[in-house]
């Protein structure tokens, strides 16, 4: 499989060429030890993407060619996933998890039960978010929100086609939904932090029209949950 670099402006005409220069062309010559005639791709992030060869290298930087370009279709449907923030040891693997999991967009929740803060605020979760879409493959970055409050998510909810909050108390199931429900575009899952969704929150959710279900009979890790959600999810959903 060929290694993803993402830089803002990326060259599409048939035998265009570009310098690789900073952290990805260091990375590239360096890390990786690539030469010339091998391949990679190169994306913006936003769906366009080449794949090239490599004509010249040196210490921190590499000169690409490119043979192959196109742009790839945003899915029909958006997936948002809201985590309730976890412990700092967590939030890199949650990331990970959900980056390749599909989802579109992580909206960092500060709920009631959450332990920890993001003091240092998003900046790290953004730059894992964009090293697990480069690891997947992804030729669109899962954009990772600011931090929310229970007022902000409410307004989430409220402008969205259908939320589901995970729940591993609740009754329903998300199957119990589909295929019901066909004319979506936007999903919003809600995971809570380690201690759970409290009464109130949940209260306030469903009222606004979130659907509580369960994932199954295991208990997930808060980390990790949101990976089985959008798994589950995406099948029902005919994206996968």
């Amino acid at each position: 499989m060929l290694p993803l670099f993402y830089i803002p402006d990326i060259p599409m005409g048939l035998g265009e060429r570009v310098r690789l220069v900073g952290g990805e062309g260091e990375h590239a010559a360096k890390v990786l030890r690539m030469q010339p005639g091998d391949e990679t791709l190169l994306s913006d992030g936003r769906g366009n993407w080449s794949q090239t060869i490599v004509e010249d290298v040196d210490k921190k930087s590499m000169v690409l060619r490119v043979l192959d370009s196109g742009h790839q279709k945003k899915r029909d449907i958006s997936i948002t996933v809201v985590q309730g923030n976890i412990k700092a040891d967590r939030r890199k693997e949650n990331i990970e998890l959900l980056v390749e999991s599909g989802v579109d967009r992580i909206v960092p929740w500060q709920a009631a039960r959450s332990i920890a803060k993001l003091d240092e605020g998003v900046e790290k979760l953004k730059i894992a978010a964009r090293e697990a879409s480069k690891q997947a493959r992804r030729f669109w970055h899962t954009e990772v929100t600011e931090v929310v409050n229970t007022n902000q998510l409410l307004a989430l909810v409220r402008h969205s086609d259908f939320t589901f909050l995970f729940d591993s108390d609740a009754e329903a199931r998300l199957t119990d939904f589909f295929p019901t429900h066909k004319y979506i575009e936007n999903v919003l899952v809600i995971i809570g932090p380690e201690g759970g969704v409290t009464p109130e929150e949940m209260e306030m959710l469903s009222a606004e029209g979130a659907q509580i279900v369960k994932l199954g009979r295991p208990i997930l890790r808060a980390a990790h949950a949101g990976m089985a959600a959008v798994a589950a999810l995406s099948v029902a959903l005919g994206l996968w």
